[in-house]
C-alpha cells in the first residue's frame, strides 16, 4: 500500500494519474496548502522541502519519496510501466521527463505566479514567462509531429508529467493556437481512462466547473505561499 500526500495542483495530479496507470493500491492524504499543512512538522519529516507531492510505500519499510519526477521514475521503476525496456528509448524517456521537471514545470508555474498571484502587475516579467512557455509548447509541437508520444511509439512518465501542466494552459495565459500536434497529444492523453481518474484526486473538479468565487479563493491561497 501507497500513501499519496498531495494537492490539487499539477505536480500533485502527476502522482495521482501515475499511481492510476500502474495500478498500485494507494490511500490518499490530502494536503490543504491554504492553511499551509506542508509546512506541519509531520509533512516536514517526509518532506524538508515543504512541497507536494509525497508517496509513501509502505511495502518497502515506510519508504518516502519527494519530487514528482522522482515519484514517477519509483513508481515505474517498481512496477516495469511508464519506461521502455529498450535502453536508448528509456533514455529518450527520461530526458523529455527532465525537459518538464527544469523547462515546461518552473516556467509555467512562474508565469502563474507573475499573471495570476503577484500582487501588482509586472507587464514584462509577465511576457518574459509567457514567451518561454509558449516556445516550450512549440518544441513539445514539434515533438509530437515525430512522434505519437513524448519519448516515441510508447506513452511513458514523460507523458505523465507534461499533461497535468500543459492542460493548464489558459491559467498560464499560454496560447496553443496552431500547436495541432501538442492538441492531438492533450486530447489523447486526456481521453485515457487512468488520466481522468487521477484528475479526480483528491477531489473531483473540472476547471470549467470552479466558480468565480472558488478562483478567487484559490488565488488567495497561492498568495499565502508567495
Amino acid at each position: 500500500m501507497i500513501t499519496l500526500y498531495t494537492s490539487p495542483t499539477p505536480n500533485g495530479h502527476k502522482a495521482s494519474i501515475a499511481l492510476e496507470e500502474v495500478g498500485l493500491p494507494y490511500e490518499v492524504h490530502p494536503i490543504d496548502l491554504g492553511k499551509l499543512d506542508q509546512k506541519r512538522p509531520e509533512f516536514l519529516a517526509l518532506n524538508l522541502n515543504g512541497r507536494i507531492p509525497v508517496i509513501v510505500d509502505h511495502d518497502a519499510g515506510d519508504h518516502a519519496v519527494f519530487e514528482s519526477g522522482a515519484i514517477l521514475l519509483y513508481l515505474a521503476e517498481k512496477t516495469g510501466k511508464l519506461l521502455p525496456a529498450d535502453p536508448l528509448a528509456r533514455s529518450r524517456a527520461v530526458q523529455w521527463l527532465m525537459f518538464q521537471m527544469g523547462g515546461v514545470g518552473p516556467m509555467m508555474g512562474q508565469a502563474n505566479v507573475f499573471f495570476r498571484y503577484w500582487p501588482e502587475k509586472l507587464p514584462t516579467v509577465i511576457e518574459r514567462y509567457q514567451k518561454e512557455s509558449r516556445r516550450l509548447f512549440e518544441v513539445l509541437d514539434h515533438r509530437l509531429s515525430e512522434a505519437a508520444h513524448l519519448a516515441g511509439d510508447e506513452y511513458s512518465v514523460a507523458d505523465v508529467a507534461t499533461y497535468p501542466w500543459v492542460r493548464t494552459y489558459k491559467w498560464s495565459g499560454v496560447s496553443v493556437d496552431g500547436l495541432d500536434h501538442l492538441q492531438r497529444w492533450m486530447t489523447e492523453v486526456r481521453a485515457r481512462p487512468a488520466v481522468q481518474r487521477g484528475l479526480d484526486v483528491p477531489i473531483p473538479r473540472r476547471p470549467e466547473e470552479i466558480t468565480s468565487k472558488e478562483e478567487a479563493s484559490f488565488v488567495d491561497n497561492a498568495r499565502k505561499m508567495l
